[in-house]
């Protein structure tokens, strides 16, 4: 497939199919004329990449948990405790958001003559 076939089939844009083959998350031959041409699985490859970062993982996340990621089928218990940290560290987020509203709260909550960033 060349790149503009890959860009239809996965909605992405030629500017990230070609980023992510920089940091090596696809894989293209080249063919005589100099044009990339994409495998067929390489649809699959990229809904796979773009679930990821849906689910919360960086593009350094999913780097590193490539070979992981090539076979899931095989390495379905380690992907799954990938999954499982990401949950943690969003627990994790999602507590300091909510101790973060409540500081901007108390903040907003002061006499209206005094400045709300002033220490206390």
């Amino acid at each position: 497939m060349q790149i503009g076939e890959i860009a239809s089939a996965t909605g992405l844009s030629r500017d990230t199919l070609r980023f992510y083959e920089k940091r090596g998350l696809l894989r293209a031959r080249r063919s005589a004329n100099g044009y990339r041409d994409y495998p067929p699985e390489a649809v699959d490859w990229l809904r796979y990449i773009r679930l990821a970062q849906t689910l919360g993982f960086t593009l350094g996340e999913i780097e590193a948990d490539l070979p992981l990621l090539a076979e899931p089928e095989s390495s379905a218990p380690q992907l799954r405790a990938a999954l499982e940290r990401k949950l943690e560290d969003i627990d994790k987020r999602i507590e300091g958001l909510h101790t973060l509203r409540g500081e901007l709260a108390r903040r907003l909550g002061t006499d209206m003559q005094t400045c709300p960033l002033q220490s206390d």
